[in-house]
């Protein structure tokens, strides 16, 4: 099986990093979680008094931050071998990635609602609209491709391209299957 899904490999590809995006929580996670912890310290001042609500209020801080901040993930194209995408703790070698398609917006929505396939590995962060796919030509891996969630599709779809083993330059814009999107 070509991607690896665990951290208990050791990588594939060692070389320097092609592309790297850390998708974080966005700015409005962050207020949610102030204005959640707030409401907290208010509630709780009635029925803990000051020092029991401000402890409740910065426990509400810190689990919710340590949330916030586990949930991000990181996608990186490396050089070096086949080359590599990392996306969160899996891994697959370009030597086994097949057509690269950016998706914007409305065909990333169909692709992880009703288009989805659920054999494909997601890196899935809901609040980023756009993705890229990545069609996986392993025959003894059973994921048809990868989903992605970035917020510059088309940049990785061409890091994607170059990084490949062999590349010839130009991004492929097919997409997976017949052309129509994943599955």
């Amino acid at each position: 099986m070509a991607s690896t899904r665990g951290t208990d490999r050791p990588a594939a590809a060692q070389g320097p990093v092609r592309y790297r995006e850390r998708i974080g929580a966005p700015w409005w996670m962050w207020a949610t979680l102030v204005a959640l912890a707030l409401s907290a310290w208010l509630v709780m001042l009635v029925v803990l008094g000051p020092l029991g609500a401000l402890w409740t209020a910065l426990a509400v801080l810190l689990l919710g931050g340590t949330g916030l901040v586990r949930s991000a993930a990181v996608v990186e194209v490396r050089l070096g071998g086949d080359g590599e995408l990392r996306a969160g703790r899996a891994r697959l070698p370009l030597s086994v990635a097949g057509a690269v398609v950016p998706l914007d917006a409305e065909r990333a929505a169909h692709a992880r609602g009703p288009g989805i396939d659920a054999r494909a590995y997601h890196l899935l962060r809901g609040w980023v609209p756009t993705a890229v796919l990545v069609e996986v030509r392993d025959p003894r891996d059973p994921t048809p491709y990868w989903y992605v969630s970035t917020r510059r599709p088309e940049r990785l779809a061409r890091a994607l391209e170059e990084a490949r083993p062999g590349a010839a330059g130009a991004p492929s814009r097919g997409a997976p299957g017949d052309g129509a999107g994943p599955g």
